[in-house]
């Protein structure tokens, strides 16, 4: 298998591993004590169950719908986060990088999941027709080609010409 056919499933594993990893610790805060925060408990189960949903669908496949969710959830995460560290979620504020270690494992694991799934949307993006090509002076950018025409495109093409007088 090359390195290519490799990368899809291990990034695909990955991003299930970080998004399960940020609802393990959502989970285990949520039993270690935050159930009991009003409002900002419940929303902590919710994270880690939709965290651990979307991770076992993620091994299923990435399906675009499906790899937007698990942005949704880590950057929901992590504005959770800011916003409990500012200005406060409900009335309920936290200091720093509080409780240690999960605040830091847990902005570690949602940074991870966005990280994965960047990765897997630029090598899906270059897979559907973008190629190098050369800048000058050696380096490089990325061409877009356009979609080959078919032969419905250009009868198309000639009935517009036909119809419009156009002569090349």
């Amino acid at each position: 298998m090359t390195v290519g056919g490799l990368l899809a499933p291990a990034t695909r594993v990955g991003t299930a591993a970080t998004l399960a990893g940020s609802g393990y610790i959502h989970a285990r805060l949520y039993a270690d004590g935050y159930r009991f925060v009003h409002v900002v408990g419940p929303l902590f189960l919710l994270q880690a169950s939709v965290s651990f949903a979307v991770a076992a669908l993620l091994l299923i496949g990435m399906p675009p719908l499906l790899r937007l969710a698990a942005a949704g959830v880590a950057l929901g995460a992590l504005g959770g986060f800011a916003a409990s560290r500012t200005v406060g979620v409900f009335g309920f504020t936290e200091h720093g990088l509080q409780p240690a270690p999960q605040a830091l494992l847990s902005i570690l694991a949602e940074a991870g999941t966005l990280l994965l799934l960047a990765v897997w949307q630029a090598v899906a993006f270059r897979r559907r027709g973008v190629s190098g090509g050369s800048a000058g002076a050696g380096g490089r950018y990325l061409v877009l080609r356009p979609p080959a025409a078919t032969a419905a495109d250009r009868s198309l093409t000639t009935a517009s010409r036909v119809a419009t007088g156009f002569r090349p």
